[in-house]
């Protein structure tokens, strides 16, 4: 049965949708300007120094005109201050997977440009997400580090303890087999000196980089000995003395042509030919016209999966069954994938239907992309009487279980136990990504508060007082903006609560990459140790 549009582009509604989605596109496009002007007003000092900014660094290390994917670019917003005007997004470091000399990598960068490059707000859960995609995808870690560390005026003793992961994290990857290489730019001092400590490769700068368990301040005031910061963990040092650095370099561009020289070597495999598949005959500009700005007006995710698939061709699994809830099977970039999305609730049939689909897409081996457009499970009298619980369970324990690479998409709405069926953040996606205006919450932020309200004046009657107004619809108002803005996408995507959030017309370009990347670490064997590689 094929599926064909109705879709009209070019209708009012269709033209009001696109105009609300290109000014949040919009917004999205100046929170990562922020950060990268936030960094760039440091240049004169890093002139100065004869360095270059870690954007700079990130793009001289990356091969010329390769794709690169961004990963949480909008970490620590509105984390490090609640006005959303003045937030500077990113965590205090750059990250992605990209290619070295042909080999796909994950790349992380401290933003020294930014406060010395200490780890902001969030910043560590940005670190730890990435380390475990690479540890997932079978990538190399190349890091490139100059920080200041944490900053000790913010300091919680949480953030110390659960840092050590960081380092843990570095040992397990490289006993895993994947090579770990730091680049030392300039500082890395107290837990910042084990991320060379932790590498199996490091090249150092003359003259800027520095590693050391405590610098001159603290040497002296713990000890009494005075010591110049060459002596205690220089470049020089390090490289001819302690061991700690393999590379002497002379600069930053040096250090990283020493970098992409160090990759190539390991003749690790090379970047793998990416699958072709079809372009779309339906144009992805026209998903900017397809999704509403609020849940409450219906979509048909069919339309998106046209847009999104080779030759806007795919096979509707039981499409009369359960039709809520959509499976279909296609190619993504040549690679064979199920979808599961939503066109409202998912009801019994509905998570039937899709733990069924789910079951066989890992009989075949076919990864699974989840596009998120739903309020939940469906409720009500006769829903649980149809043993809605039972059957929602069924299809979370499918979701995880399931043996094959697992992409979410987040369209639209993420409401409820809808988050946990459709593959969120909690059941460990392989990658997850969010459109600029899907939303995640419990519910809806009018069902929270009109549930609260009844809870309240049941109360109340019980006690025999009558409600007052005016209370009533300000603490109603009051539930609706607590729930709005904690479900907004740019809001989410600051907490770390996806892999970050991209434009709607990019999604199959995220998904085949995500795909080519899933499908090279399945061909991948690294050697695995018991142990990381020690330093001598």
């Amino acid at each position: 049965m094929t599926f064909e549009s109705t879709w009209n582009p070019h209708s009012p509604v269709a033209q009001q949708r696109r105009e609300a989605a290109l000014a949040r596109l919009a917004q999205w496009q100046a929170l990562q300007e922020r950060a990268a002007q936030a960094s760039a007003q440091s240049k004169p000092v890093f002139d100065k120094r004869g360095q270059l900014l870690p954007r700079e660094r990130v793009a001289l290390l990356l091969d010329p005109g390769a794709p690169f994917l961004p990963l949480c670019a909008l970490a620590g917003f509105m984390q490090d201050t609640p006005d959303p005007a003045k937030s500077v997004p990113g965590g205090g470091m750059i990250a992605g997977i990209g290619f070295i000399n042909g080999v796909r990598c994950m790349v992380v960068a401290s933003d020294s440009g930014i406060e010395a490059g200490a780890i902001q707000a969030r910043g560590l859960e940005k670190i730890l997400r990435v380390q475990e995609l690479a540890l997932e995808n079978k990538l190399p870690f190349v890091h490139l580090v100059e920080s200041a560390g944490a900053n000790l005026m913010q300091y919680k003793v949480e953030g110390f303890v659960l840092g050590g992961s960081l380092f843990r994290n570095l040992a397990r990857l490289s006993a895993a087999g994947l090579p770990v290489l730091t680049v030392q730019h300039g500082s890395g001092t107290a837990g910042g000196a084990y991320m060379p400590g932790l590498s199996d490769t490091v090249i150092m700068v003359r003259g800027r980089s520095r590693a050391f368990l405590a610098g001159p301040p603290l040497l002296k005031a713990a000890t009494g000995e005075v010591a110049s910061e060459e002596e205690l963990g220089g470049a020089e040092m390090h490289t001819s003395v302690s061991g700690l650095g393999e590379y002497l370099c002379e600069d930053d561009r040096h250090a990283l042509g020493t970098a992409r020289d160090v990759v190539a070597r390991w003749d690790w495999t090379a970047r793998t030919a990416q699958r072709q598949g079809k372009p779309p005959r339906l144009d992805a500009e026209e998903l900017l016209g397809l999704m509403p700005a609020h849940h409450r007006e219906p979509i048909d995710m069919r339309e998106v999966i046209l847009r999104l698939v080779d030759d806007s061709d795919f096979l509707e699994f039981k499409p009369l069954f359960g039709a809520a809830t959509v499976c279909a099977q296609a190619r993504i970039g040549g690679h064979a994938v199920g979808i599961i999305s939503n066109n409202g609730p998912i009801d019994v049939a509905g998570a039937n239907k899709a733990t069924h689909f789910i079951q066989w897409m890992c009989q075949l081996g076919h990864p699974i992309v989840y596009l998120q457009n739903t309020t939940g499970y469906m409720v009500g009298k006769d829903s649980e009487q149809g043993g809605m619980i039972k059957h929602g369970s069924k299809m979370i324990q499918a979701v995880t279980g399931a043996t094959v690479p697992q992409i979410t998409i987040q369209c639209g709405a993420s409401f409820g136990a809808g988050n946990y069926g459709m593959c969120g953040r909690g059941y460990a996606p392989r990658f997850l990504f969010s459109w600029p205006g899907a939303k995640t919450a419990v519910m809806g932020g009018e069902q929270a508060a009109r549930t609260m309200q009844i809870v309240a004046e049941a109360g109340m009657a019980r006690k025999g007082i009558t409600p007052d107004p005016d209370k009533m619809q300000a603490q109603f108002d009051k539930i609706v903006a607590l729930f709005e803005a904690q479900a907004d996408a740019f809001y989410t995507s600051g907490l770390v609560l996806d892999d970050g959030v991209i434009d709607p017309r990019d999604t199959r370009s995220v998904l085949s990459f995500c795909l080519d990347t899933c499908s090279e670490a399945a061909a991948r064997q690294p050697r695995a140790m018991p142990f990381g590689v020690a330093r001598m």
